[in-house]
This record gives structure tokens, sequence and C-alpha cells, in this order.
């Protein structure tokens, strides 16, 4: 049986992780990394570290299959989506430590941006908007305070690359610098109308476009690789995709009105919308899901924040609960949340609320209520999130619901699955495997390397997951969801 290496490069550690070609996760290992905090809310990685890791994390998966070797049909990348690295052309090494997505130091330049009237020209041709979430504001800031960097671009002598490019730049031996169109869409440079990095938005952010890696399709071949002498001979790098449009691709959501939601820290929501972009005024953001084949597809993307935080901050601050599996208990204890709403605005509101400023509360306490009451309306909160987001998806895509995938460690929560699956009223289909994103690069890989000749051929691979019904009407639904609502309007009517 052949088998393709995964390389799950994520925020906070890189695993390796070897896939048979019937998808099935045969062994898996990981190594840690550095979380650097130069200032506040600014986050760096030491990529160097990162590139080590990698060779050690794969080292490791060798070791422990040395069977599978002589079947090894070739390497898959997943990654961390908008964090970059800036590097030396000659001999790969970074010039500046990797500017990790949760930074923040670009919010003054995209503020500029904005009240500039800049808003609607990035949107419609990169389906993003300004922020610096994403980062070509703090690769301009990065520019602009690093004199010697900036010179080294300017003469070829250094690249610029989100961590997929760095990777298969190091991997390659400095062969190759390239990435695909998931992870080029990320950065606020790359047209995805046209596919292509953007002239114009290059210039607006004052990042030389002859410094950015070449942009392939995810199944492409795009390089070689022995992992610096591991291997005794190389094998080919194909299947290349950010994170969360891999775990989309791993869920076989390939036709329009599929979604899923990976429940993290926060929760990813991603809804193929075909192969045509489509645009939100609501916030919604467009992402490239996948091309494939030279055929593009594209996906809305909305993100809520403090889903599995929420949990752990009831744990970890109020000391409610021991541990994240007692919510389950505790939610089912009780009937219902005894008019109990918790809001977790943490960090804002964001869709279709909009409302940064906002802050967490838990309403309608009254003399009744317990311990169970604010657990399970917690649960709730994270599932009327979900429906917030996806109604306005859903309406504005203008395409039917199909079914909601989910993944993530919150899929083990019963509960929070079935009221999921009540409130937006589709069926939810609960991954049992927790390493989607590497199984999804890995599925792409194995369409490049020709174990798989089609997106219906990857469909008869088997993936375990459970089923969750909707068991309520949807006007029993439309009400708990207008208490929500009730709840939310009191969080806002203090902004």
């Amino acid at each position: 049986m052949r088998t393709i290496l995964a390389i799950d490069q994520s925020t906070s550690a890189t695993k390796a992780l070897l896939f048979s070609e019937t998808g099935e996760l045969l062994d898996k290992t990981a190594v840690s990394h550095k979380q650097i905090y130069p200032r506040p809310r600014w986050v760096e990685h030491d990529a160097e570290e990162i590139y080590r890791n990698t060779l050690e994390a794969v080292a490791d998966l060798l070791e422990r299959n040395e069977a599978n070797l002589s079947n090894l049909s070739g390497v898959s990348i997943t990654n961390q989506r908008e964090t970059f690295v800036v590097f030396d052309k000659a001999g790969g090494e970074p010039l500046y430590n990797a500017i990790v997505w949760q930074c923040r130091r670009g919010e003054e330049i995209c503020q500029e941006l904005v009240d500039a009237g800049y808003a609607t020209l990035v949107q419609t041709r990169t389906g993003l908007k300004i922020d610096t979430y994403f980062p070509a504001s703090k690769m301009r800031w990065l520019l602009e305070n690093e004199p010697a960097i900036r010179e080294k671009l300017a003469a070829g002598e250094a690249l610029l690359g989100t961590i997929d490019a760095y990777l298969i730049y190091r991997l390659s031996n400095g062969q190759v610098f390239a990435t695909d169109q998931t992870n080029a869409s990320r950065t606020l440079l790359f047209d995805i109308n046209r596919l292509a990095w953007d002239e114009e938005l290059c210039d607006l952010f004052g990042v030389p476009m002859a410094a950015l890696p070449t942009v392939y399709d995810s199944d492409a071949v795009l390089a070689e690789t022995d992992f610096g002498g591991l291997l005794q001979k190389p094998v080919p790098i194909s299947g290349v995709m950010g994170d969360s449009q891999a775990a989309l691709f791993a869920q076989h959501c390939y036709e329009p009105g599929s979604a899923k939601v990976t429940f993290g820290t926060g929760s990813s929501v991603l809804l193929n919308i075909g192969g045509q972009p489509a645009f939100s005024d609501n916030g919604i953001v467009t992402a490239v899901a996948w091309v494939i084949a030279g055929r593009p597809t594209y996906a809305f993307e909305g993100i809520t924040n403090f889903t599995g935080a929420t949990i752990v901050w009831l744990r970890d601050q109020l000391g409610l609960i021991e541990s994240v599996e007692q919510t389950e208990d505790l939610a089912t204890a009780v009937d219902d949340n005894g008019g109990v709403h918790f809001v977790p605005a943490f960090v804002g509101l964001s869709a279709p609320y909009w409302q940064p400023q906002a802050r967490a509360a838990i309403v309608g306490l009254s003399p009744a209520s317990n311990k169970s009451h604010v657990v399970r309306a917690a649960l709730e909160g994270v599932a009327f999130r979900i429906r917030d987001v996806v109604s306005l998806m859903v309406q504005d895509a203008d395409v039917p619901l199909q079914h909601i995938h989910a993944d993530g460690g919150a899929v083990q929560n019963r509960f929070l699955m079935q009221f999921v699956a009540d409130e937006v009223q589709v069926t939810v289909r609960a991954s049992r495997l927790a390493e989607l994103s590497a199984q999804g690069a890995a599925l792409a890989g194995m369409l490049g390397t020709g174990i798989h000749g089609s997106l219906d051929d990857l469909k008869q691979l088997r993936q375990p997951f459970v089923d969750y019904v909707p068991g309520i009407a949807a006007a029993e639904a439309d009400r708990a969801y207008q208490d929500w609502l009730l709840a939310v309007n009191q969080v806002l009517a203090n902004f």
C-alpha cells in the first residue's frame, strides 16, 4: 500500500503524519516551537527552529515506519496560513523571525489604508478585509522598519513567503520557491479573480512582487525532497494547502452548499460557494478553497472567537468545572438554560454584529440559576454564534446549505453537536479524525502523485464520523434563537 507523508506546520507545533492511500492515519509525531512576544500584541516564531523541528519530526516518524518507506509516494504540506517569513535567497536562512497571523503590529497601516478609501478595492481583488490578521500590512511594516531587509529584497537577495513556501524552499535545497493559491490568497496581495499576484496591491503595501513565490495548484507537484538525506531518494512535494481549506477538503466538501466548522480556540466556518467568487457586504470574507487540476473552488469564511476558549475560561478563571469533559454532563443535568444566556464576546463580536468593543456577559440569572445553567448557556452560546455566521454566509452566497461537517476537540461533546444541528436545522457530521488539515493536504497530494485520479475517487474513501440530525422543529429553534438575540442586544446596548 502506498503512503503519503504530511507535514502540518501549525501555530504551536510541527507535526509529521503518515497516511495510507485510503486516507487512514498510520502514525504521527509532533515537535512544539517557542512563542515569541517581543512587545504586547506582537507574536513571532523562530523560522529556523520550525525548519529544524520539521526535520526532527520527520526523522522520528520515519524511524518508526521503516517498512513503509519503499512505498512512500510523496510529501504534502499544510500550514498556519497567514504567518510569513523573509529569508536569504542564497542559503535559506531567515533574516527576521516569522511574523505570526496573531501579530497586530500592522494596525496603523491598515487604518491608514481604510481611511484612504482602499477597502472596496482590496475586497474585490482579494475577497478579504484590510486587517493586520493578513500579512501585507506587516510585510510593509517590516520593510519600513528594517532597511537592510528592504535593500536585500530590492536587490533580489531575499525572498518573502508564507510558511509553506519557506519550507518548500528549505526542503528542496533552494531549488524551488513556490506556494499554492489557498496560501497566496491570504496575503492581501493576490487577485482571487485572476488567481495571480496583483501589481497594484503589491505597490500599495510596498512589497516587491519579484520577491514572492510562484503560485501553483494545490495538487501540483512542486519540488522534490529527501529531507536532508533522511530518505535514500527524493520524493515529490505535492498537496499544499492552508490549514482551514485543507480541513474543508478532507471533509469532502466538494459541492456548493457543503460546509465545515472547525472547533478550536475559536471556530472557523467555511462554506463551499462553487467555481466563481462571490463577495459579501456583511463582513464575510471570500477564500480560494482550492484549485485542483486547474479548476478553482471558492468559499465563504467566517471566524468566531472564543469557542473552546470560553470553556477553558469557565475552568481556569471561574473554576466552575475541573475539566472540559464535564460540560456535557452538566449541560444535560438541567432541562433547559433556565433563561440564562452566555454571550462570549471576550474580544468583541464579529459578524453579523461587528462590535469589537463588546465584552462577554452572562445574562438572565435568577435565584434559581446554578452551575449547570451557566455551563449549558456557554455551550449554547457557541452554537448560537455558529448559527449567526452560517445564516449570514448562506444568505450572502445564495446557495442551499446541505449539511455541516464538524471537526476539532469539541466534536466529542454530544450536547454541543446536537444543539448546533438543532439550531442550524441541518445534519452535523462530526469527524472522528482529529488530523483533518493534514489529511486534506495528503488527499490533494494523492491526486498530484497519481494515487487517486479525481475528486470522485476521493469521495469513495471512508471517513469515520457521527451524524447529529435536527431533533426539534424549526419554529422551536427560532424561538430559542430570538431569546439569544435579545441577550446579544443587551450586550450591544452599551456600545
